[in-house]
């Protein structure tokens, strides 16, 4: 599997921690400017995200309800779409 440059949402360093372990490169961010260039962002809620994310042309994954160990099977089934 090729790995993926992800964004993560400040704060959720235990995901950004979780998906390093697999070999992705990680990177913080506090806004969507911020996640640019990634393959892939996850973020607390969708709710929380600008309307004008819809521009960005890769994915947003929710933490909403879901763990660690969830997001990480969701980001990696994403990544292999």
């Amino acid at each position: 599997m090729e790995l993926a440059k992800i964004a993560v949402e400040t704060p959720l360093e235990d995901v950004k921690h979780a998906l390093e372990q697999k070999g992705h490169e990680v990177f913080m961010f506090t806004n969507e400017e911020e996640a640019k260039g990634s393959n892939l962002a996850v973020v607390r809620s969708l709710n929380e995200i600008d309307a004008a994310a819809e521009q960005f042309d890769f994915p947003f994954v929710s933490m909403e309800g879901m763990s660690v160990e969830q997001i990480v099977e969701d980001v990696e089934q994403r990544l292999h779409r």
